[in-house]
């Protein structure tokens, strides 16, 4: 299974962060994701300019039937097409599309393109929340550890700092 990591903390010309995320998600079925579950919304503040606006983030179960190379590319494209800008580190963004894990495969740190699963997973409140919601039997790739684990394994503080809101993405799959 593959999962990724939808985020936006801007508006764009399609409207709010719900929009951009949602929009996204239709574009990754267009370009043939096979999506199996979706995460509820959760927000964050920015990480590490707090003064940034709140993030929105989901998390996707999919499968996907080419190769990673080949859906990074897609996500590209669609970044792009939604109207993200490459910007410094952490800035804030309309979208940005993450793959965190894609079936379980390892490619290291000398790859400037793609590392998988994505290097800071596992340190990261709003990616390990939607994937202990779609796929709590979910294991980190490298550390043979759940996303229930890992979570406990965050500061006290990255625990309480997401909301998981009651909202979900309106998309048919």
């Amino acid at each position: 299974m593959i999962h990724l990591n939808i985020g936006s903390n801007l508006s764009s010309f399609f409207g709010s962060r719900y929009d951009n995320i949602a929009i996204a998600i239709n574009l990754l079925i267009e370009s043939k994701l096979k999506i199996s579950k979706i995460s509820n919304f959760y927000e964050t503040p920015s990480y590490p300019n707090r003064k940034l606006p709140k993030f929105l983030n989901i998390g996707i179960l999919a499968n996907y039937s080419e190769n990673h190379f080949d859906l990074l590319k897609k996500i590209n494209l669609i970044e792009k097409k939604i109207g993200r800008k490459k910007t410094k580190k952490n800035e804030a963004r309309i979208i940005d599309i993450d793959i965190i894990d894609f079936n379980g495969k390892i490619r290291n740190k000398n790859s400037k393109d793609l590392i998988l699963p994505h290097p800071r997973s596992h340190l990261r409140n709003f990616v390990l929340y939607p994937i202990l919601q779609i796929d709590p039997n979910w294991s980190h790739p490298i550390l043979k550890k759940n996303a229930r684990f890992l979570i406990n394994n965050l500061s006290q503080k990255s625990r309480i700092e997401i909301t998981r809101l009651q909202k979900n993405v309106n998309v048919k799959l």
